[in-house]
């Protein structure tokens, strides 16, 4: 049942697509590790030429000859200058008379500085050898690359966003509540996503006609422009999906299953538009909060990097290693299911929200969980909330961005605080499994469960020495480590690397030529993470990039301007922010709901006595509790994602409420414990 289930699932992620789009996006991505590892590449090689040549600063670049002439003739110069000097007037008591011994002595001088210039520029260019200019030739092309990929980064997202997407719409995998199986699903989802992207690119180029028209010069032009094109794109590929729709759907359906097809990024793009063009009168508007997400383009491209990293993992044996050395312990399926959040936590550290890492590594963690035993709708919950309880810790981008934009609060503190939620919940989870377990909790006794479990551990140790020296060498040569900003740029070259040792030196290459989901070639395995990679961020960025729209509306209408600022109880203030932090996690994506949060809810807290450090730890986990509560639940909506409809239907053999939906109701009852013993935990010590 698993096999087949996971086989379904990776043949409809992984639909063979037109090949230039994918092999665009793989040149972005390549592109852009390239780009980064070359800034510490020139950071290295700066180091060198300074150590081989003392004085590698100045001769990286050719001195110009001096104009002065080195061999002046002072005594011509000096009749010059006498014969120019203006003659005084006779009445003219303060007349400047000219001095012939001074300006002597300043041509002497001069000329010896002249001198001195011509014999360092010759020195100089004595010693460019061919070694300095073959060496400097490198080193400032790595320079002018580096700065050249810092500068294009807004215009990478784009290509990147919209080609992405682009592939997205054609194999019909936006995110939505439910997948498309009929012919009105289908006319009703690319409908309005046509009337959506529609909207979009006539207000992508009303706001390039008044830029254009404002006469103030734009650094970027060329943002607009590829806006613009992106929508018109988009808007194409729904145009033909219309006129051209595949034959591979259900002649009946109905219209309440087909408003849920509906792609969340498009009911946004609705929202969005209705109200700036309707109610506002400005057509411009969504156009405008669109394009924020350009104004944090390292963030967006690092997600874009993420998932792709997921993607190489899964063509990758290591999670079935990993938890193949938990099988000797025997353990029931709700530590196993423990075990897996307790694994991707510091995945979710590094990637900064929950829903990044269930698209990246959700596969992975379904598909070992069931393998080893754990109950479907187990491995679901697990999955859903694989990343929820790390997002709390060191270091998470998320926290980092609240340090920046809040000065009431710091990294040290909120990443102190951060370690002892992901306990709290560590523990919540725990307890609500084991009372909510099928089987006594027994696992194997030590003397039996070791020798097994490191004879299992010994087949990672090829894994552990290639990602040691990968790190090795970016340590050593390019003094780059591994943390938040370089983990996007050094793990996809960490997991090509055991690609191509599973496929080529490993002694059990031979496993994949039977294996259905991964691909048994170099090759062939990495198009196909760019294949998934590509389809996931489409997905994601797009619903990323409405969801600013969505926060701006918020902010623009004033609704929590609205907002009461002063409760007689703390305790009633904390209640009413918790529902609101809730609410925003429901309909908002992590960063587009810090920025809202940070300018219109964290004042309502300090201003009633609710500690900085305090209310964002709560934030962190309210929004994780509205990432997995329904009717939204981004989190189950990218599980479903990618899994596939068969493996998240739910499970008929069940019995009983609790385990038919436990997929839902085991995340909701832990982060919602959680939600309440953080939240109020602290307020009984601090009244």
């Amino acid at each position: 049942m698993t096999d087949s289930v996971v086989k379904v699932s990776s043949q409809a992620i992984t639909a063979r697509a037109n090949k230039a789009p994918i092999l665009f996006v793989l040149a972005l991505l390549v592109f852009t590790v390239t780009s980064h590892t070359g800034e510490n590449v020139q950071a290295r090689l700066l180091e060198l030429g300074s150590h081989l040549w003392g004085d590698y600063v100045i001769l990286r670049a050719d001195l110009p000859i001096p104009r002065c002439d080195p061999n002046q003739n002072i005594s011509v110069e000096l009749a010059r200058l006498e014969r120019d000097f203006p003659v005084p007037d006779p009445d003219d008591l303060i007349a400047e008379v000219f001095d012939k011994e001074s300006t002597k002595t300043s041509l002497e001088k001069q000329r010896q500085l002249c001198q001195k210039k011509h014999a360092i520029a010759e020195e100089n260019h004595l010693r460019v050898t061919p070694p300095v200019i073959a060496f400097r030739a490198v080193e400032t092309f790595l320079t002018r690359m580096a700065l050249f990929a810092v500068q294009q980064e807004r215009v990478v997202l784009i290509l990147l966003l919209f080609s992405a997407a682009a592939v997205t719409t054609t194999q019909r995998h936006h995110i939505a509540f439910r997948p498309i199986v009929s012919m009105i699903d289908h006319r009703t989802s690319c409908g309005i996503q046509l009337i959506g992207n529609l909207l979009l690119l006539v207000s992508s180029i009303t706001h390039q006609k008044i830029s254009v028209a404002s006469g103030i010069e734009d650094s970027h032009p060329e943002i607009a422009i590829l806006i613009i094109v992106g929508f018109f794109v988009l808007t194409l590929l729904n145009v033909n999906q219309l006129i051209r729709p595949p034959k591979d759907l259900q002649s009946k359906g109905s219209i309440p299953h087909a408003l849920l097809t509906i792609p969340i990024y498009s009911i946004f793009c609705l929202v969005t538009c209705y109200y700036f063009m309707i109610g506002q009168n400005h057509v411009a508007g969504p156009a405008i909060l669109f394009g924020q997400i350009f104004e944090l383009s390292g963030i967006f491209i690092n997600i874009g990097l993420y998932i792709w990293i997921g993607m190489l993992l899964k063509q990758t044996r290591l999670g079935e290693l990993i938890f193949r050395t938990l099988t000797p312990w025997k353990l029931p399926p709700e530590l196993l299911a423990l075990a897996a959040i307790i694994i991707m936590a510091l995945p979710t550290a590094y990637t900064g929200a929950s829903g990044i890492i269930i698209i990246a590594m959700g596969t992975v963690v379904y598909t070992e969980l069931t393998r080893i035993g754990a109950r479907r709708q187990l491995a679901l919950a697990a999955t859903a909330m694989t990343g929820s309880s790390g997002v709390v810790l060191q270091p998470c981008l998320l926290v980092i961005a609240i340090a920046m934009l809040n000065k009431e609060v710091v990294t040290d503190e909120l990443f102190f605080w951060g370690a002892r939620v992901f306990l709290v919940t560590f523990i919540v989870f725990f307890i609500v499994v084991f009372f909510t377990k099928k089987e006594p909790m027994r696992v194997a006794s030590p003397s039996k469960a070791i020798g097994p479990m490191m004879l299992a551990m010994r087949d990672l140790v090829p894994y552990i020495g290639i990602f040691g020296l990968v790190l090795v060498v970016y340590g050593f040569s390019l003094k780059a480590y591994l943390d938040q900003f370089s983990a996007p740029i050094i793990l996809p070259v960490v997991i090509i690397a055991i690609i191509i040792y599973e496929r080529v030196f490993s002694r059990d290459k031979l496993v994949f030529e039977s294996d259905h989901q991964r691909e048994s070639s170099v090759k062939n395995s990495l198009f196909e993470s760019v294949n998934g990679a590509t389809i996931h961020i489409g997905a994601i960025l797009m619903v990323m990039a409405c969801s600013f729209a969505v926060a701006g509306i918020i902010q623009r209408s004033g609704l929590f301007d609205s907002l009461p600022t002063e409760f007689s109880s703390i305790w009633i203030a904390m209640f009413f922010l918790v529902v609101v932090l809730v609410f925003i996690g429901m309909i908002m994506d992590a960063f587009g709901a810090l920025i809202l949060v940070s300018t219109s809810v964290a004042g309502i807290a300090y201003q009633n006595g609710i500690h900085p450090v305090h209310f964002w730890m709560v934030v962190l986990v309210a929004f994780e509790l509205g990432y997995l509560t329904p009717p939204v639940a981004l989190n189950h909506l990218l599980t479903r994602q990618v899994v596939g409809e068969e493996a998240y239907a739910p499970d008929p053999n069940a019995k009983g409420f609790w385990y038919k939906n436990e997929r839902i109701l085991l995340p909701l009852t832990v982060m919602a414990i959680t939600l309440i013993l953080v939240a109020f935990g602290p307020l009984i010590y601090q009244t």
